[in-house]
């Protein structure tokens, strides 16, 4: 069965992960029904620590986390489709002319029962008096539950430990069966029906593993307000709910005493009648949670492809910025080369001025210097010994071929001439303080080439 509902769910949206989750649940509450684990499993959001012990909590009689009070489901009664068993009592009240007249007279006492009350709350909300109750409706069933264990029997299906209200809310939530029986002291077979229908073993076994069950004693509050809803009118008797078309809808009533046998058999034809109706619900809820599925994988693919389209937005417009900065910068660069460029070509047109007059050849005191520079091209220049070196240097800077930036050095030995200061207030050597003699040839080395 395991492998057939692998392969059944391969194409429903179930991962592998899930599908195994589904089976572990199955293996640890022992339910048969694999699509029941599978929609407790989704209820949880797929939680398997969570979904094992709400059922748990569930099958001892533990309302679940979910159970609330705030707003129960309402409760409707199917008038044309609901079961009605009946069995008079053994005693003859409730039939002939005596039941007539007493099912007569208990019809228009509730009437007028439930008309006053109506009236009086009515009155209690237009004076805005509010009503304080003494007891709670869960001490009452707790009370009463506790009192059914010490008085009548305590072997019985597992007692739902809750109001009716939280009862009402994890049928619903659970598609669970609820099986309620009013307990009326008063009544002459109640305790009988206690003691040997409802603690037979195979109405024990079949209660508890079909229904919620949940009872209190129709003269707490708790209970008559259940009494009034479900309009239980016949004792001892056993009313079944279940979820049909959204509503709680009361579907079947066994009236009257009735032996185990006969209450099981009759309880067994309300649950195969109306289980379609948990079938259809689990359907539903299993289509909407798988296109809620469906749903949230496209609008996570979208996010997806969303996130994916601005990341991509994100990078192009990084990679425009980088290329507006990358070329900013090149433009800067190639302003301040431009200045660079034109600051020096006005300085050496400057520094013509700063080359003293070529002395006489006949000079004794002359120096025959020949440049030469990068491009191959020979200068020719006579200088004073007595001419300092960075006069040499403007020479060669304001000429037209010469170097931007260069260093001016010797043949042999080769040397570097410091033809400019090194740092302010230094002193520049002269041509014979440089050891410069009556001929010499200096080469011209580019310093940006």
């Amino acid at each position: 069965m395991a492998m057939d509902f692998m392969r059944d769910n391969a194409g429903l949206g179930l991962t592998t992960e899930q599908t195994e989750k589904v089976l572990q649940f199955q293996d640890l509450t022992g339910i048969e029904d694999i699509t029941i684990c599978r929609d407790v499993l989704q209820r949880h959001q797929w939680n398997l620590e969570v979904a094992v012990q709400e059922q748990l909590n569930i099958r001892e009689g533990r309302p679940s986390l979910y159970a609330t009070e705030s707003r129960p489901p309402a409760v409707v009664t199917d008038h044309l489709g609901q079961h009605i068993y009946y069995t008079p009592p053994t005693d003859g009240s409730g039939s002939g002319l005596r039941g007539f007249i007493q099912n007569f007279i208990g019809f228009f006492y509730n009437i007028c029962y439930n008309t006053i009350i109506t009236f009086l709350q009515l009155g209690q909300r237009l004076l805005g008096i509010e009503y304080q109750r003494r007891i709670e409706p869960l001490q009452e069933v707790m009370e009463f539950i506790r009192e059914y264990d010490e008085k009548i029997c305590d072997t019985h299906p597992v007692f739902y430990q809750g109001t009716f209200s939280q009862v009402l809310n994890d049928a619903k939530r659970e598609l669970r069966f609820l099986l309620v029986y009013l307990h009326k002291t008063s009544n002459a077979e109640a305790e009988t029906f206690c003691r040997q229908t409802l603690s037979s073993p195979d109405v024990l076994t079949f209660v508890n593993t079909h229904f919620l069950y949940w009872a209190c004693d129709v003269n707490s509050y708790e209970g008559r307000r259940v009494k009034d809803v479900i309009r239980v009118s016949t004792f001892p008797s056993v009313c079944v709910l279940v979820l049909k078309d959204g509503r709680m809808t009361v579907v079947g009533r066994v009236e009257g005493f009735h032996d185990g046998s006969t209450l099981l058999q009759r309880l067994a034809s309300i649950v195969m009648d109306f289980e379609m109706n948990l079938v259809q619900a689990r359907a539903q809820r299993f289509e909407a949670s798988l296109n809620r599925s469906i749903r949230a994988t496209q609008d996570e693919a979208y996010l997806e492809s969303l996130r994916a389209d601005q990341e991509k937005e994100r990078k192009r417009e990084e990679e425009r910025q980088a290329l507006l900065e990358q070329q900013k910068l090149i433009a800067q660069e190639k302003r301040a080369e431009e200045e660079r460029r034109e600051s020096i070509a006005k300085e050496k047109v400057e520094s013509v001025n700063k080359v003293p007059n070529e002395p006489d050849p006949s000079d004794p005191e002359a120096i025959h210097v020949v440049f030469k520079l990068p491009c191959g091209l020979r200068l020719d220049r006579r200088f004073l010994k007595t001419h300092s070196l960075e006069v040499v240097f403007y020479f060669v800077f304001c000429h037209p071929s010469a170097p931007n930036a260069f260093e001016i050095t010797t043949n042999f030995p080769k040397r570097v001439l410091h033809c400019r200061p090194m740092f302010p207030g230094d002193k520049v050597l002269t041509l014979e303080e440089a050891g410069l003699r009556n001929k010499e040839v200096l080469f011209i080395n580019d310093l940006e080439a």
